[in-house]
């Protein structure tokens, strides 16, 4: 973990380096001023042969710029370390982001999207803290106190033996507290996760909330995550505050205990007022030092759970990548399945697909059918390769997909999805997600295939309508075809259409289908629907059931031969179930 983390520092080296030393020139200052002061009163106040002025103004302009140094190292170090775990976490941030770029939906199913968002926010800004403090108080506090207790050691080793017992004392305290709140951090970004999800989900779906009147719930459940995460915190600071009372009683009796045995040893002459002075002096520094120790490992201890968890992301490898030698070239759009068996997970009971033949001819246009469930989607997943096979080989233009450079077979393979994503922008900025280069023209053209061209001329700007986050100032009809025409827009060989036509009328939806014909005759186009009428008039119908292809041909060939297909039709057509067939093309 520290290993992957620390390839992050990059860029940020020189503040890394500057940071410490800074704070150890702090350190040095600080340490000799206690001297200075011992010096000032043996050698000027209390000189047998009468005060010394000379002597005490000379240690005093000494102090004076011992503390200005001590300033300076302290200020710079601050300065340093803030430009230092500041660029830190920038790095993690964008080396997490660019991680996750490359992953595959297999990848992406094993984190929550609340899981990443905490990942790159709440826990890279706990990495941020912790790595400020080692830079500054983790080389600050210990340094000062080996200094320290040197120091004293030198003055008077009887004397210092106190500090050594309030030192070892407060080690074995410092050692349970950190075993006790361990386990209550690494609990408490998981709650994390379970709060971030439900404002997630609450702030998204705030429509359906409404609409059922489940504020009420929704509050509940907030409550609850934050209930949950409120129960750890409490935990884990009534285990930090316990410390500080015991830390307070070490300090105070370390200082009564140097001053009975310092004043005694004044008194039999084994210690002068000066070393009495420098020593209550570092008495305070070391034991204040070692409350800095004991809440930078507190913090330490807090920032491994969340170094843990960007790590995991930074480590996770895409298992879907390009082969050493990928092929460039996708000639035309056919598609064959042989022999295709598929799972999500190999723990899995069953396989989703099972056992999948099937070839289609560049150009073709394919429907796809099936109850819910029947793994139509997971089906057309595997073009593109979102993900892979587990037996067999899907083939596009007659190669294995496993052999395509990604970025190109993907370029070639557009995906319209029942559940779209627009982003915010203006519309012409989505539509160049299919082809950043398009032209206002190219654009246009496309949105008058999808049927998209006459809602968009209503907008008072046209074009230049601004998209709200997620598209929430546009129908499900509307984003639908903004995104078909964005997936034209790419010019691509296999186009799908995964349901995507589900939140318009059959009469459009039959536009749709006559412009492709006409338009981009050469396109292998797939089209998943649940309505007869949106498939009826493909070269080809695919009936999926329960993983498995259980039929495939022409609607008058499935209508004769195919039970399940015959039940669907007739389920929406008789009585009207296809309320507005007459809009087929």
């Amino acid at each position: 973990m520290i290993k992957t983390l620390a390839v992050h520092i990059k860029g940020f080296v020189k503040e890394s380096v500057a940071t410490p030393l800074f704070m150890i020139l702090e350190v040095l200052m600080e340490m000799l001023i206690p001297l200075l002061m011992k010096s000032m009163i043996d050698n000027g106040i209390e000189n047998p042969s009468g005060a010394d002025m000379g002597h005490v103004l000379f240690m005093g302009g000494l102090m004076v710029l011992c503390a200005l140094l001590a300033l300076l190292g302290g200020a710079m170090g601050g300065v340093f370390g803030a430009k230092a775990s500041a660029g830190f976490a920038r790095n993690l941030r964008f080396a997490m982001f660019e991680n996750i770029q490359t992953f595959s939906f297999a990848n992406i199913d094993k984190f929550s999207t609340a899981g990443l968002v905490t990942r790159m926010t709440t826990d890279v800004t706990n990495l941020q803290n912790a790595y400020q403090m080692i830079l500054r108080i983790c080389f600050r506090a210990p340094i000062s106190l080996i200094v320290a207790m040197t120091i004293t050691l030198m003055i008077n080793a009887r004397l210092a033996s106190i500090y050594l017992i309030a030192v070892a004392f407060l080690s074995v305290v410092l050692f349970f507290l950190i075993r006790k709140t361990h386990k209550y951090f690494t609990q408490v970004f998981e709650k994390y996760d379970e709060l971030n999800a439900s404002v997630q989900e609450n702030v998204s779906s705030i429509r359906v909330v409404k609409a059922f009147v489940r504020e009420n719930h929704e509050i509940s459940k907030f409550e609850r995550a934050t209930l949950n995460l409120y129960i750890l915190f409490l935990k884990a600071e009534k285990m930090m505050v316990s410390v500080s009372p015991l830390m307070m009683i070490t300090i105070y009796a370390s200082i009564i205990g140097i001053s009975w045995f310092g004043a005694n040893m004044i008194v039999g002459g084994e210690l002068s007022k000066g070393e009495l002075t420098s020593m209550l002096t570092y008495c305070m520094n070391i034991l204040m030092n070692l409350m800095m120790i004991a809440f930078i490992f507190v913090m330490l201890t807090m920032s491994f759970a969340s170094g843990r968890r960007v790590a995991q992301v930074l480590n996770e490898k895409a298992t879907i990548a390009n082969p050493e030698n990928p092929d460039c070239d996708v000639p035309n759009g056919s598609i064959d399945f042989e022999n295709v068996v598929f799972s999500y997970s190999e723990k899995s009971e069953r396989p989703v697909l099972n056992n999948i033949n099937l070839h289609i001819k560049s150009g073709e246009t394919i429907g796809i059918i099936g109850g819910t469930g029947s793994s139509k989607t997971s089906l057309v997943n595997l073009i593109g390769r979102l993900y892979d096979v587990n037996e067999g080989c899907v083939k596009v233009g007659g190669k294995d997909v496993r052999g395509y450079d990604l970025e190109v077979l993907r370029d070639k393979v557009s995906v319209v999805l029942q559940k779209n994503v627009l982003f915010s922008g203006t519309i012409l900025d989505n539509l160049r997600w299919g082809n950043e280069n398009a032209t206002e023209e190219e654009c246009i053209r496309a949105c008058k295939l999808a049927c998209a061209d006459d809602f968009i001329q209503d907008f008072p700007e046209g074009y230049h309508t601004k998209i709200e986050q997620g598209g929430t100032n546009v129908s499900g009809g509307q984003k639908q075809r903004i995104c078909i025409a964005r997936a034209l827009l790419k010019k691509p060989l296999i186009l799908i259409l995964d349901d995507s036509t589900s939140a318009v009328d059959t009469a459009t939806d039959a536009k749709i289908r006559r412009a492709f014909a006409e338009e981009i005759p050469d396109t292998t186009k797939l089209i998943i629907s649940q309505r007869v009428s949106s498939v009826e008039n493909a070269d080809r119908i695919v009936v999926m059931d329960n993983g498995e292809i259980n039929a495939v041909g022409t609607h008058d060939e499935l209508m004769e031969s195919c039970a399940i297909y015959r039940e669907i039709y007739i389920a929406q057509t008789v009585g009207n179930g296809d309320f507005d067939k007459k809009g087929e093309m």
